[in-house]
This record gives C-alpha cells, sequence and structure tokens, in this order.
C-alpha cells in the first residue's frame, strides 16, 4: 500500500507501476484534474490545504476499508496534492489492482468517493474575481 500527501506534481505512470501485480488480471486508476470551470464560474487555479498526518491517516484507512471490502484487492496507491495547482494539473491519483475487473473498478470509485468525504483536505477555488473555499471536510 502507498499513501502520500505531496506538495509535488503527481507522476501518474509510477502510481500505476506502484500497483502492478503478477495476480493482477486489472488495474484501475482514478486521475482527479483541475478543470477550468466550476459552478458557472471560470477557474483560474486552486489550492489545496490539508492538515497533513491526519490526512495521510484517514487515506491509509480508507485503503485498509476498500481492502476489507474487496479482499482480493492486491495493491493500492492514493497520492493527493496539496499547494496551489493550475488548470490541467493531476489532484489525485489512485490506483488499485485485483484479479478481476469489476472489484477493481468498485474499490477505486469506493476509495475516491470515500476520500472525498472524511479526508481533511481542503480546496479553495479561485475565480477571476474572487476565491471561495469548496468542499471543506470532514
Amino acid at each position: 500500500m502507498h499513501i502520500e500527501l505531496t506538495g509535488e506534481p503527481i507522476d501518474v505512470a509510477a502510481v500505476l507501476a506502484m500497483v502492478e501485480a503478477d495476480g493482477a488480471g486489472a488495474v484501475n486508476a482514478f486521475v482527479g484534474t483541475v478543470r477550468n470551470q466550476s459552478t458557472g464560474k471560470r477557474v483560474v487555479r486552486l489550492h489545496y490545504e490539508a492538515y497533513d498526518a491526519m490526512a495521510v491517516g484517514q487515506m491509509r484507512r480508507v485503503a485498509e476499508q476498500a481492502q476489507e471490502k474487496w479482499p482480493m484487492l492486491q495493491k493500492v496507491a492514493v497520492v493527493h496534492r496539496k499547494g496551489t495547482l493550475e488548470i490541467g494539473d493531476v489532484a489525485v491519483a489512485i490506483a488499485v489492482s485485483t484479479p478481476h475487473r469489476a472489484e477493481s473498478f468498485a474499490a477505486c470509485q469506493f476509495i475516491i468517493d470515500t476520500i472525498k468525504k472524511v479526508v481533511p483536505i481542503w480546496k479553495k477555488e479561485e475565480y477571476e474575481d474572487g476565491a471561495v473555499w469548496v468542499a471543506a471536510h470532514p
């Protein structure tokens, strides 16, 4: 299992490589990127802040929950950015490997959906005319 919170750009190929396994017939990934609009407003950039130790611990717990739900889950990698991100930058990369695709899809979706609900990472959207903190959780 690889869990990381970083201020550096995320290498998606490296995240995928982290979950390679001889018994894996399926590798699934979710890559979240910074888009140029939200709620009808033009986004200029995003800024992520986190309570680092708690965020890493919570991401690890989510990955462990996925392994409990899908015992065939072989490897998991979760990498989330913090700091200022520009349009097109990768904000989060999640990869999982399983023997079959159904578990791979389900585990990957569970991980991103749960991370967005429970991990203390906060996002500020910067617009041309101001900025707003959104998706503050938990």
